[in-house]
């Protein structure tokens, strides 16, 4: 667009710099619209946020995001950015020196026709007063004729939910009324239930056993996705003809659910009758599933329990065969499980776990211990790893391996790492009160949670200073699998000061490509290949080459699993620049590892000892 030779560019200047309107532009990614860099503000924006424009200019976008922004509002500019939507919201931020302010930003995305840039322009208007949230517009305004196809669509989609939930309950209605399941003619799951109970029934007055096989599709999901819900719908069809033909009338089938189904068989004179019908549904499910031309694999598990007269709660029979099939599925899938008391026993303790992990989050009973990181060349502690421990009522302390895989199942690794985090400020002025320099503490990372983009939210709200931090990622991520939210977060880490360690590097899973997408700033060398190094040539030649790898790539490199000082001095020759073990350590309480500091000035490995 050509200049308007009626408005003099000094008139355009004074309007840049004199609105209230703070304005700023930033360069953005091409892949990612929530990737940019700031490149220019105007006077008001200085003002309102109170960093100066050579404070922003070639910053990322995230210095607009303070620790008072509340966590949705922080994940729906991820969202509307990375979409590239224009978008607006109110919401509590925070200027430079921390004070709190109410404020409307809004962003619109530009594009450079001669270059092909994009661009963001975001707009910040300062709020005299908390607005009233519930009046808000959660998404941009739409010009009028927008707003009625918008509308229009809404409607019909309203409609058709409407109709779609009627035929539904209606569905639900006529399954109900009727013995089979609509899909495969096998019994439903409310004629299972009234069977159960009259076996049950026959088992308590003539003493005949049962058994009951509870058969999952271990793939059944890919199937949906890959070829669509017809090919399942099939798939389901065919596991049921199966399931007929090598079962006898005499049996019960039922699809008790999407895809899984019950089989009740009467205890016959041979247990081989068991174990052959098992054996047969898992080698049929091995066969390749095809439909329309393609094909693919999917593979079933089973649990087998027996019914019988001593049981004091024969009911549990379905339960205790659920329990085998999760067995089965824990170690491999595509095989069959018989239910044990061990099974029993484990099943309970695991309910209890459950129980203990929500008390434990309500009572915060998670706490940081320590274990120091050595410097190779001077023997000085040059951080820490934060290690979770429980502080069990009745159990003691209780390390991650007991309650780790069940926090992850539940889904409340978030809730530890928030309790966990909170220590850390005043742990660290702790050690700052020793007068010995602690720079980091590393903490390990879960895929999930670096696939929850709300760990960069909860890193800020924790009040640790970033730059005093690393996060450690384990290789068994795998990470030539990571999601781009996953890359985003890593970049938000990096930008923010946070440093990237691969833990447990070697193990198998992540590839020098890998390692490449991820550039970590430090790789730590797992402990299985640092415990043999003293005597062994080829496990020094291994160690060896994986350090060439991290120092080509100009990483800093931890040996892990140092436990005696000639694996120390080992590693330190062979060009480690940290090392970690129980030979400077086992994991210790913020108050152990302070009086340690306090102790030996911070040198945990003599000059004496290097040489």
């Amino acid at each position: 667009m050509q200049d308007n030779p009626l408005i003099p560019s000094q008139i355009l200047d004074q309007i840049t710099d004199k609105t209230c309107e703070g304005l700023a532009l930033a360069l953005a990614s091409d892949d990612d619209g929530a990737v940019m860099y700031l490149q220019w503000c105007n006077k008001a924006f200085t003002k309102i946020t109170g960093y100066q424009a050579k404070e922003v200019i070639g910053k990322r976008g995230t210095i607009l995001i303070g620790s008072s922004m509340d966590q949705g509002s922080h994940l729906i500019i991820i969202e509307k950015l990375m979409n590239w939507e224009q978008f607006s919201l109110k919401t509590q931020n925070n200027r430079k020196n921390g004070e709190q302010y109410w404020q409307k930003m809004s962003w619109t995305p530009l594009s450079d026709m001669a270059t092909g840039n994009r661009w963001w322009l975001c707009s910040l208007i300062e709020l005299e007063h908390r607005p009233d949230m519930q009046a808000e517009e959660k998404m941009p305004d739409l010009q009028g004729a927008s707003r009625d196809l918008l509308t229009g669509y809404a409607e019909k989609i309203e409609r058709l939910e409407k109709e779609n939930k009627r035929l539904h309950e209606l569905a639900k209605v006529v399954a109900k009324e009727s013995k089979e399941d609509a899909l495969t003619g096998l019994s439903n799951r409310r004629h299972f239930e009234v069977e159960l109970k009259s076996w049950i029934q026959d088992l308590q007055k003539t003493g005949k056993d049962f058994a009951v096989f509870y058969v999952d599709l271990d793939r059944f999901k890919s199937v949906n996705d890959t070829l669509g819900h017809d090919a399942g719908d099939r798939l389901l069809i065919s596991v049921a003809n199966m399931l007929r033909r090598l079962t006898s009338e005499a049996d019960l089938i039922a699809r008790i659910g999407g895809d899984e189904f019950v089989i009740l068989r009467p205890l016959g004179s041979s247990a081989l009758d068991i174990s052959s019908l098992a054996d047969a549904i898992v080698q049929e499910m091995h066969a390749p599933f095809a439909f329309e031309g393609k094909s693919t694999f999917c593979s079933a598990s089973v649990g087998v329990a027996i019914a019988n007269a001593k049981m004091e709660i024969p009911e549990q029979v379905v339960s205790d065969a659920d329990m085998a099939l999760y067995h089965a599925k824990s170690n491999g899938r595509g095989r069959w499980s018989f239910f044990t008391e061990e099974m029993h026993a484990e099943a309970i303790t695991t309910k209890r776990l459950v129980s203990d992990l929500l008390i434990a989050c309500e009572k915060r009973e998670f706490v940081p211990h320590f274990q120091p990181v050595i410097d190779a060349a001077t023997g000085k502690i040059a951080g820490a790893e934060v290690l979770a421990r429980w502080v069990h009522p009745t159990m003691g302390m209780l390390s991650p391996a007991s309650f780790l895989e069940t926090a992850t199942a539940m889904g409340i690794l978030k809730r530890i790492d928030e309790i966990i985090f909170s220590y850390l400020p005043d742990v660290l002025a702790l050690f700052d009160s020793a007068g010995v320099d602690v720079p980091r503490l590393s903490a390990n990372a879960s895929a999930g949670r670096l696939a929850d983009p709300s760990l960069i939210h909860d890193i800020r709200r924790s009040g640790v200073d970033p730059k005093r931090l690393i996060i450690e990622i384990l290789e068994s991520v795998y990470l030539e699998r990571i999601g781009d939210v996953v890359h985003w977060t890593l970049g938000e880490l990096k930008e923010m000061g946070v440093a990237i360690a691969l833990d447990d590097f070697g193990t198998g899973h992540a590839s020098v490509q890998g390692l490449l997408k991820i550039n970590p700033t430090v790789l730590k060398i797992d402990r299985q290949f640092i415990l043999p190094i003293v005597d062994d040539a080829t496990a020094r030649a291994l160690v060896a080459s994986i350090i060439g790898i991290g120092k080509s790539l100009g990483m800093k490199i931890v040996a892990e699993g140092v436990e005696t000082e000639d694996h120390a001095r080992f590693a330190a020759d062979m060009g480690c620049d940290y090392l970690q073990g129980f030979y400077f350590g086992k994991p210790m309480s913020s108050k152990d590892l302070h009086q340690k500091l306090i102790e030996n000035n911070g040198v945990f490995w003599s000059e004496h000892a290097l040489r």
